[in-house]
């Protein structure tokens, strides 16, 4: 293979923001894999590439590095391939392992990044990037590949700026990962992950779907792993048909306030008992709280009255004061304990499914609904992490170790 150079291509906006933080390399070319003329692999240099995992798990990593090592040992089988091992944090602390076909061949089409290991450090700190190009100078890399996601990405393009800017002769190459399906652009369709990611999800819901009809007495709220963005839930419901489903997005572009998301679910309730059904599947994302206009309002008020000091209900506003006054004591408490390192409310934490489960419950109640109304909830997340890759995304995968592979030949 050979990589073919166009002409630049640039971010559509905060084009002045971009060159300013990434000076040498904002006017990197575009690059084009292209079928290699004559026998060009044959008489390459031996390679010597480093890996990285950083970031959840998503399925079909293994198969990244296990293209990326195919790759250079067809380029010259002397090549060498080391795995940081743990995440970033093994790259800046020096722990790495050589890879070898043994290693390689025990996790080709396999699930989980168990093989060196993940781990959610970011390179940020001077220090870190120069202990970063200390163990690549080395080691002699012609290249690094860091398989992430968005922030992930960042941090590739963080580093290769700092590598740049020091004449290091390692290219940084990112290689798009995200169960999330939100780290993608007119070259890149998705993120590897995705597609396994939805149909592990989908089976559990065509299980739950299956024991509803069975029951014929329960309705099962189901929150799916995909942090703002809904594509995960929108994925798995037009693959399983639920009964209702809400999109963060839809939410927030139509700005329907909490009382109304439940009264579409009260709705929903009488009219299926009405037709002799007391059963039924609902979907949810798990970033769904943070797109009702009034709750985002709230978590942003209670972040910031946090930050300030300790939380008291009369520093809300009277808007905010009364969303928060008609939340189940149970959300209540998690919008005030669990919050992340900065501070800030964790809205992964929240179980918007339990949420939504009271309040159908409380307004089914006052409306002096006749029939039953049984409800479980359940949350879909790190099961579809780590499964066995879809054909899909093994072969996407492999592929993709290919290409970063090439890239950092063709450098």
């Amino acid at each position: 293979d050979e990589v073919n150079n166009a002409p630049h291509v640039l971010s559509a906006q905060d084009q002045d923001i971009l060159a300013s933080l990434f000076p040498n390399t904002i006017n990197t070319n575009f690059c084009l894999l292209a079928p290699a003329s004559g026998d060009r692999q044959a008489s390459s240099e031996p390679l010597r590439v480093g890996v990285v995992l950083s970031g959840g798990q998503a399925a079909g990593g293994h198969n990244v590095i296990c293209g990326i090592f195919d790759y250079v040992k067809r380029v010259n089988p002397a090549s060498t391939v080391f795995g940081f091992l743990g995440g970033p944090h093994g790259v800046f602390s020096h722990e790495y392992v050589e890879l070898t076909e043994a290693i390689i061949d025990k996790y080709r089409n396999m699930g989980g990044f168990d093989m060196i290991r993940s781990g959610r450090h970011k390179i940020e700190t001077d220090e870190q990037k120069q202990k970063s190009l200390e163990i690549c100078e080395k080691l002699q890399l012609n290249g690094l590949v860091v398989i992430g996601g968005d922030d992930s990405n960042t941090n590739a393009a963080i580093l290769a700026e700092y590598f740049k800017s020091k004449g290091s002769s390692t290219s940084v190459c990112g290689c798009p990962k995200t169960i999330d399906g939100d780290l993608k652009n007119r070259f890149v369709e998705i993120s590897f992950g995705f597609d396994t990611a939805c149909k592990t999800y989908c089976q559990q819901i065509g299980n739950l779907m299956r024991n509803a009809m069975t029951g014929g007495n329960t309705y099962h709220f189901v929150r799916l792993m995909g942090r703002s963005a809904s594509l995960i839930t929108l994925e798995c419901a037009l693959q399983t048909h639920p009964n209702y489903t809400f999109i963060g997005e839809e939410v927030m572009a139509k700005k329907q306030s909490l009382r109304q998301l439940v009264e579409a679910l009260v709705d929903l309730v009488e009219a299926r008992y009405a037709k002799g059904k007391q059963y039924g599947v609902v979907l949810l994302p798990e970033g769904l709280i943070e797109f009702i206009p009034e709750v985002g309002v709230l978590i942003n008020e209670i972040n910031h009255i946090v930050a300030a000091g300790d939380f008291e209900v009369s520093k809300l506003t009277p808007e905010s004061r009364s969303v928060f006054e008609e939340l189940p004591e149970s959300t209540r408490r998690q919008l005030l304990l669990d919050r992340d390192p900065h501070g800030n409310v964790q809205v992964a934490m929240i179980h918007t499914e339990k949420l939504l489960m009271q309040m159908t419950e409380s307004e089914l109640q006052k409306r002096g609904f006749q029939g039953t109304f049984l409800a479980q909830s359940h949350y879909l997340g790190y099961e579809g992490r780590s499964g066995y890759p879809s054909d899909f995304d093994a072969t996407y995968c492999y592929g993709l170790g290919n290409v970063a592979g090439a890239l950092i030949q063709n450098k």
